[in-house]
């Protein structure tokens, strides 16, 4: 994957620079708040190299990369000339308005994505000390213990501070106010006044004892609150008293004001939540790991797990454990199950290849690749997990299985977390998870898309990587495209001459009236500017596809180069009027036979350019096209030779 290739065509495909409000990460998403979505090509963002799906959640444009995010989204920022943060002086009036609930989800995700790191890093130790006090490697009276407990618990008891810190960078207010907040409410005076039991006063207004340290709702609400109130300070603040009015005020008034009642309230939800859950585990016996096993993949697809994570902190550390992190756990071993059993039942070397890797990395607790690459594309895989995911939690369910820390994926690296006494029955329901989902997977099947073999052919694999580019250009408008798999040894890339489907003028890319060709985005080549209407083969090899417009040819030749012949510009608004094929997807061609007759005068008058760019769309096996240097060409004349890598 190229990376800085791959940003720039992300950062052009949103619409640009000037149409992101905000963009974040997580492991495996590229997280866009985007001021107009609509401005965003998500069908072209779909099928270009390098991103495994999109999709809008909580009013937020997801692109899912997998585990190179980090360095695909260090790459876009690099490319960008203002911050990621939402550092902008976009008006507020051009941003895409959100319903209340998508809004909150957008809120949380935004809020905690940035803080994991921390979290898991933490969780990780404290699962790690516990386990090796465990095996009795380590004694809880030595000072190490004590020390690395306290690395492990840091996180966690300063959380306000930290969510502090996340919350204000979310809602574009002082990140070091949002933290002197959580600071405060920590403070061990405060601490201390609110555990004596006597009654606790502020200004004649009584101060509610709660407890903050790990408390995830009070400072949410808290630095919401306090947003407002900076913003509206800032506005009547003269610009050289800002510095000390504004950042003095919104403390004197937020810091009693949660004290006195956000405090208390946010302490009274979040204990509500724990409670409810726990009561859900502890008298519904397997039915809530069941109903909640069974759909933890559907809140992943949707982003709403995100809204989890606050419960999750609240049950562990107001109840030393929590219910919902074993389910999350099964429901990615369901899912690295599915792609296992894919792999096991599949005939195409390609599919297989890909769905052992996916399973690979969900076992490690990154789903996303199994989920949109293999299952969810074969739909009965999907529908496997989640049978299986629902399996596995309803046993987990059934012996009150627990998380006693957070930390680390939900997958194999995230074992630590549900290190104690149900460890047993918490392994014993990943397997049976896992195992189910494998079974029925293999029992169920799923249809794979036809596989079309071209007698006295070379065979090349294009079921998966290498034709995804050629089938997106071939459809990069509005049209669809009959295409099809060839299957069979996959093949290395051997220089590839390609000669001239159409007599015409040759004309470099950069002529073409389209960014997705001038740009060579979609590939690299020559256009031919025709004198003729018809189109023959440029290469021995099959046809890989063919738009329902008639518009876009895609090839695939027998040493591997994957071509496009893409007639005419927005041609496909024409749906197929003046065009006249004459072979179908997966027919197998020689240089010089006729592929398709069109109305070239025709499509002069309707107002459409017949321009059309001949391109090898899988430059990651080339290193150059190297030109024959002619600037006129009749059918079957060498007009460029792509040189292998």
């Amino acid at each position: 994957m190229d990376k800085q290739q791959l940003s720039k065509d992300i950062l052009k495909l949103v619409g640009g620079e000037e149409n992101i409000d905000q963009v974040t990460h997580c492991m495996t998403r590229l997280r866009f708040n985007l001021n107009d979505n609509s401005k965003a090509d998500k069908k072209t963002l779909q099928n270009t190299p390098g991103v495994m799906g999109v999709m809008i959640n909580g009013g937020q444009f997801q692109i899912i990369i997998g585990n190179e995010v980090p360095k695909v989204y260090n790459a876009l920022v690099g490319n960008m000339s203002k911050s990621p943060d939402g550092d902008t002086n976009v008006s507020t009036e051009t941003k895409q308005k959100k319903n209340p609930l998508s809004a909150l989800f957008d809120f949380i995700s935004g809020v905690f994505t940035p803080i994991l790191p921390a979290i898991t890093g933490a969780g990780m130790i404290k699962g790690i000390v516990a386990l090796l006090v465990t095996l009795g490697w380590m004694s809880e009276t030595s000072s190490t213990y004590q020390i690395l407990s306290a690395i492990g618990d840091g996180a966690f008891y300063f959380l306000p501070i930290i969510l502090g810190i996340s919350t204000a960078r979310k809602l574009g207010s002082n990140m070091y106010i949002g933290a002197a907040i959580g600071a405060s409410v920590l403070h061990p005076t405060i601490t201390a006044l609110l555990g004596t039991g006597e009654d606790v006063t502020f200004a004649g207004l009584p101060v509610v004892a709660a407890t903050y340290s790990s408390s995830v709702i009070p400072i949410l609400i808290a630095v919401w609150l306090a947003s407002y109130v900076e913003k509206a300070v800032d506005k009547v603040t003269h610009a050289s008293l800002k510095l000390i009015v504004v950042p003095t005020v919104t403390l004197l008034v937020i810091v009693p004001v949660t004290l006195i009642a956000v405090g208390p309230l946010g302490v009274i939800i979040g204990n509500g939540l724990t409670d409810g859950f726990s009561w859900l585990f502890n008298n519904t016996g397997l039915f809530a790991g069941l109903i909640i096993g069974g759909t933890f993949s559907l809140l992943i697809i949707t982003g709403m797990h995100y809204a989890l994570v606050p419960i999750m902190i609240g049950s562990i550390a107001t109840l030393g454990y929590d219910y919902l992190i074993p389910m999350m756990m099964v429901a990615n071993f369901a899912q690295a199950g599915s792609a296992l059993g894919v792999s096991l039942k599949s005939k195409n070397k390609q599919t297989r290849s890909l769905a052992m890797s996916t399973s690979v990395t969900a076992f490690m607790g990154i789903t996303e690749p199994a989920m949109y690459g293999v299952n969810m594309k074969y739909k009965k895989p999907f529908i496997a997990a989640l049978i299986g995911a629902g399996i596995g939690g309803a046993f987990m369910s059934l012996f009150h299985t627990k998380a006693y820390v957070i930390g680390g994926l939900a997958g194999l690296s995230g074992i630590p977390m549900i290190l104690g006494g149900t460890f047993v029955y918490a392994v014993i329901g990943l397997l049976i998870g896992t195992v189910a989902a494998v079974v029925l997977t293999y029992i169920l099947g799923f249809k794979e898309e036809t596989a079309v073999e071209a007698p006295e052919a070379k065979q090349v694999d294009t079921a998966e990587g290498k034709a995804v580019n050629l089938q997106a250009a071939a459809t990069n408008e509005t049209g669809s495209a009959a295409s099809v798999k060839i299957v069979g040894e996959e093949v290395s890339a051997e220089d590839q001459e390609v000669y001239s489907p159409i007599t015409g003028e040759v004309k470099p890319l950069s002529a073409v009236n389209d960014p997705a060709f001038s740009e060579e985005i979609m590939g690299q080549g020559f256009a031919i500017q025709p004198s003729e209407g018809r189109v023959v083969s440029p290469i021995n090899g099959t046809v890989f596809s063919l738009s329902k417009s008639g518009h876009a040819i895609g090839l695939v030749s027998d040493s591997g180069a994957e071509i496009l012949i893409h007639i005419g510009i927005d041609t496909v608004k024409l749906k197929g009027q003046f065009f006249s094929p004459k072979v179908q997807a997966g027919a197998r061609v020689s240089v010089g036979d006729l592929l398709m007759e069109f109305d070239r005068e025709e499509i002069d008058k309707a107002g459409y350019e017949t321009i059309t760019p001949v391109i090898v769309t899988n430059m990651h096996q080339y290193g150059a096209i190297q030109s024959a240097g002619k600037t006129n060409v009749r059918e079957t004349e060498l007009i460029y030779t792509a040189k292998a890598l």
